[in-house]
């Protein structure tokens, strides 16, 4: 499975603009996915761990943890925003 990462705000400063990866198990959760790109290095760990604040969206729509991540798709995670 291919998939394009992208990170916005505070976690684009920590890790870049976008990741392609390629030969991702199939059936692949948004859980997982954090999970596994955890491992790529300290900060990717450090900001996208188990419990932190991370939204994420899966080809423009809004995704919960458990959420199966297709094949090709655009990830992207950003941070909670608050407005006012």
């Amino acid at each position: 499975m291919k998939l394009t990462v992208r990170y916005f705000a505070s976690l684009r400063e920590a890790l870049g603009d976008r990741q392609q990866l390629s030969g991702l198990p199939q059936s692949l959760t948004v859980a997982q996915l954090r999970q596994h790109l955890g491992q790529c290095s300290p900060a990717h760990e450090q900001a996208l761990r188990a419990g932190k604040a991370v939204r994420c969206a899966i080809n423009l729509v809004m995704a919960a943890d458990d959420a199966v991540v297709p094949d090709g798709a655009e990830v992207a995670f950003f941070p909670p925003v608050t407005g006012g």
